[in-house]
């Protein structure tokens, strides 16, 4: 049986990650054996650069948070060493980074994930992973706006060019017919 000293500090653990996991937008759960520490630095170094928290919690302190943060369906993954990379602010940044290390090293594997408050497969983590980032949606949308304007004023340049052009060849042969 644990001292009360140990008890207290795992309840503590286990409050602050279920408040990670109520306030998180999205998350990703990924079996970490097998990598470097060079490896393992590189990726937390991105996640945190991302705002994505990087966390390796006990699973069976992760089994009370989940329950009580009513992911309940996580349970399944919680096998073996687990990480989590869990954002508050960005739906898609976990998994695409967690993603392009899973990419690059064959040891990262990814177990599951979830995404306002629900529990996504991994093949679902794999979609998101795909979504291109609000930067790239909002330049692409500017894009798409800028478009149509863009093309009138090539249209209206054209028309003033062409009639500008006309004009000259209209005085060149008035000139050419009076001399």
């Amino acid at each position: 049986m644990p001292s009360d000293k140990i008890l207290k500090q795992k309840q503590e653990a286990v409050a602050e990650f279920t408040t990670l996991l109520k306030d998180a937008k999205a998350g990703v759960l990924v079996d970490y054996r097998g990598l470097t520490v060079e490896e393992d630095t590189k990726m937390r170094s991105e996640l945190r650069a991302a705002g994505v928290e990087y966390k390796v919690i006990k699973n069976t302190l992760s089994r009370y948070s989940i329950k009580e943060a009513g992911l309940d369906d996580l349970d399944k993954s919680l096998a073996g060493p687990t990480a989590w990379a869990i954002s508050n602010s960005d739906l898609v940044a976990p998994a695409k980074i967690i993603a392009k290390f899973a990419k690059d090293y064959e040891a990262l594997e990814v177990k599951a994930g979830f995404m306002e408050g629900n529990v996504i497969s991994v093949a679902e983590v794999d979609q998101l992973a795909k979504l291109p980032s609000k930067e790239e949606l909002i330049s692409k949308v500017m894009s798409s706006l800028n478009s149509p304007a863009t093309g009138l004023v090539g249209v209206l340049n054209g028309s003033v060019r062409a009639l500008a052009i006309a004009l000259n060849a209209l005085a060149e042969k008035k000139q050419a017919a009076g001399e």
